[in-house]
């Protein structure tokens, strides 16, 4: 909504030609109706971009490779989305010889840093503008300059404010807003209410191949294909919901409703084939410092920092070997991993039964604890603890 009345103000306040540009990132959306409500608003100019596959490919899949969430919770779909809707419209700035680029974002919002940085990157020369930032209207006050100048806002937008894309479906405004209040079933689009979902489980076994997905159910799938597959059977079976308390970078918590299916299970799925496979130092290293690092960049709008490449670096170097399946169980709502294998696993059932398996010596275990608990046992002595 705010970027829809933007371009009416902009055309009054600077006496713009506005040229609009919608990206197709895989939101439910009539196009031709955007590009109307556009003409409407009183751009000159509307570009719509199909960039669903390149959002997969090249976005989508590397938050998969760094199991991406962000505080733990957040699966950083539209933060992964903006770089790349202001780099489409930054070509089209370029092709139409425009002196500025434009956005909706407010300053209480998160998208604000992500455009202007990014654009900043990619167009130094671009001047930035932001109405919203500007305009001083509220969500009401919008909502009442676009009936004044006959602008047509989504049925939707009039309670929540909805961002949608191939990978999340963020639900803001309104109701939600309500720490203490279960969202509204209403606020939900992608999933089942879990109460209702069907009383049977659904299995879903996932083959990954450096740490990416490739098929599902033994079928062949690119990253797209994954992505739309897994979002509709979690939906149909009520995962994916996520409710909690974020913290904004620009400085206070909200409370965030997301839809997410897909991303919940192949994140899920993801790290569980890690831990099969890669050494404990090294599944420590990436769950603790390049997974959740790599997330607070890309929320924070810094998908330019160098650093974002370097931990990707890292990470490709590990996931060469998170080759193999794994096994999910979905049912009303919950998701459980009940089976997994690789090539590259180093669980041995050899080794762990406790029936049959290896056993050290005695002196060989009296020997391993002496020296495991030396470092701890003589700080306690010399402490006096």
């Amino acid at each position: 909504m705010d970027t829809t009345v933007a371009i009416k103000w902009l055309s009054e306040k600077y006496n713009a030609e506005v040229i609009t540009v919608t990206v197709d990132v895989g939101q439910e959306e009539d196009f031709q109706e955007v590009e109307s409500r556009a003409y409407k608003a009183g751009a000159a100019k509307h570009y719509t971009i199909d960039a669903k596959r390149e959002f997969a490919e090249e976005y989508i899949a590397r938050a998969v490779l760094m199991n991406a969430m962000y505080e733990g919770k957040y699966p950083l779909g539209t933060a992964l989305a903006r770089p790349l809707i202001v780099s489409k419209t930054v070509e089209v700035a370029r092709r139409e010889g425009a002196d500025a680029i434009a956005h909706g974002s407010t300053s209480k919002g998160n998208d604000q840093v992500r455009f202007d940085v990014t654009a900043k990157a990619l167009a130094p020369d671009l001047e930035i503008l932001a109405p919203a930032r500007v305009w001083g209207m509220g969500r009401e006050q919008e909502i009442d300059y676009a009936r004044r100048h006959g602008i047509p806002i989504p049925e939707a937008h009039k309670k929540y404010s909805i961002d949608e894309n191939l990978w999340t479906r963020s639900i803001e405004g309104g109701p939600v807003d309500d720490q203490r209040a279960e969202p509204p079933e209403d606020a939900f689009k992608w999933t089942v209410q879990p109460e209702k979902a069907p009383d049977q489980p659904t299995y879903v076994e996932i083959e990954f191949s450096n740490g990416l997905p490739r098929s599902i159910n033994g079928e062949r799938v690119d990253m797209l294909q994954a992505v739309r597959a897994l979002n509709n059977v979690g939906g149909l079976n009520g995962v994916g919901r996520i409710d909690h308390i974020e913290s904004r970078l620009v400085g206070f918590k909200s409370r965030e409703v997301y839809e997410a299916p897909a991303a919940v299970i192949l994140y899920e799925a993801h790290r569980d084939l890690e831990k099969l496979v890669l050494t404990p130092r090294e599944l420590r290293f990436k769950h603790t410092v390049l997974d959740p690092l790599w997330a607070d960049l890309v929320y924070q709008g810094l998908w330019v920092e160098p650093l974002r490449q370097s931990l990707e670096a890292a990470a490709r170097e590990m996931e060469r070997w998170v080759d193999g399946w794994v096994k999910v169980k979905l049912y009303r709502g919950s998701l459980q991993v009940v089976a997994r294998d690789s090539k590259y696993g180093t669980y041995s059932r050899d080794i762990a039964d406790y029936s049959t398996g290896w056993y050290p010596s005695d002196e060989e275990a009296r020997g391993f604890i002496e020296m495991w608990s030396l470092h701890s046992l003589l700080a306690l002595k010399k402490r006096g603890q």
